[in-house]
């Protein structure tokens, strides 16, 4: 379900990027109830600097964090009912990016090139996100979102000192869990990995039929042989669904946010059909303890970008679907944050 979409009269894009799929895709930079009428924050996303803006009564608005007066970050400015003021001569900028008053001379009209770049920006799943190009793809589907029976909670944001898609690959492996993630989701007695299917298509690229054995699955300390399926929907976006044979479902709704080539900021939603509202702190609690334990292994990478070249480095028989992932970022043409 889409709350609300904001759509500037244009969009900015080097043209040398125009090609690009992730410069088309939505990233997520905020959660929409964080930014209250009247405020603004900075921000940075595929290593350009923005500023994050919502008025009195108006749309949450993503500009380019620079005055084309004199080059200063707006974000050190500040909102006055609908409108964005620069901090340096106090140029004001209406809603559309055009500048309406220059302090300095009350009678003077802007010229047309007195207008702040905007970007396209979308709410959705309680969102906000950000699609730097002008052919956006669509946002991934959340299946369990509009579903009264499940709890949802919200994970992050997990800023981590590693490129995107590594943070993806590692969301997506399983053979780590035993080594990383002892005594909750893996045992060191266990730590097998067996055969899964993997399979690519226009949505995307997708895993099933993966059963591990879980000492504490579901975050409330009882063993269980478990179901994973994966997909990945968008080259940031990914989604799990892990089953037991008692009926519990966790699923997780991974979104990662490049704020540069080799850094990169994680949300997840966690959405659960055997925990109530009251259990809510306990379901965040658990997912950014697993977070936690990934963190370092993610920020040891060398190289931090993911190289798609097949000697790069070596792999195993479980690594089938990281490979799928990066034969499937190969053909999308994929380029940002990639070693080719």
């Amino acid at each position: 379900m889409i709350e609300s979409v904001s759509t500037p009269s244009s969009s900015y894009l080097p043209e040398n990027l125009k090609d690009c799929v992730i410069f088309n895709d939505w990233h997520v930079v905020a959660l929409a109830k964080a930014l209250p009428a009247g405020s603004l924050q900075p921000l940075r996303l595929l290593d350009k600097d923005l500023v994050l803006w919502r008025g009195t009564d108006s749309p949450i608005q993503v500009w380019e964090d620079r005055c084309p007066h004199r080059s200063v970050r707006l974000s050190g400015g500040k909102v006055v009912d609908n409108t964005l003021v620069c901090p340096y001569h106090g140029m004001v900028y209406n809603t559309t990016g055009e500048c309406i008053k220059v302090p300095a001379h009350p009678t003077y009209v802007p010229p047309k090139q007195a207008c702040v770049r905007q970007y396209q920006v979308r709410e959705q799943y309680g969102l906000v996100f950000v699609c730097l190009g002008d052919r956006p793809n669509p946002i991934a589907p959340f299946p369990e979102w509009d579903d009264p029976s499940y709890l949802k909670v919200l994970s992050g944001p997990h800023f981590c000192r590693t490129g995107g898609y590594r943070a993806i690959e590692n969301f997506l492996d399983v053979a780590h869990f035993a080594h990383v993630h002892t005594d909750i989701l893996g045992d060191l007695q266990f730590p097998e990995v067996g055969d899964y299917t993997v399979t690519t298509d226009d949505r995307g690229v997708h895993f099933s039929d993966i059963c591990v054995w879980q000492p504490d699955p579901i975050g409330q300390g009882q063993g269980a042989m478990v179901t994973y399926e994966y997909s990945t929907f968008r080259p940031l976006t990914a989604y799990l669904r892990k089953g037991s044979p008692a009926g519990e479902c966790l699923s997780i709704l991974y979104c990662v946010t490049p704020v540069s080539a080799e850094e990169c900021i994680g949300w997840m939603w966690v959405a659960v059909n055997f925990m109530d509202a009251s259990q809510k702190e306990a379901a965040i609690a658990f997912q950014d303890k697993v977070f936690a334990q990934d963190l370092a292994n993610l920020e040891s990478h060398n190289p931090k970008q993911l190289p798609l070249a097949a000697n790069a480095e070596f792999h195993v028989p479980c690594d089938r679907g990281s490979l799928a992932y990066r034969k499937w970022l190969k053909q999308l043409g994929v380029s940002y944050g990639i070693l080719a």
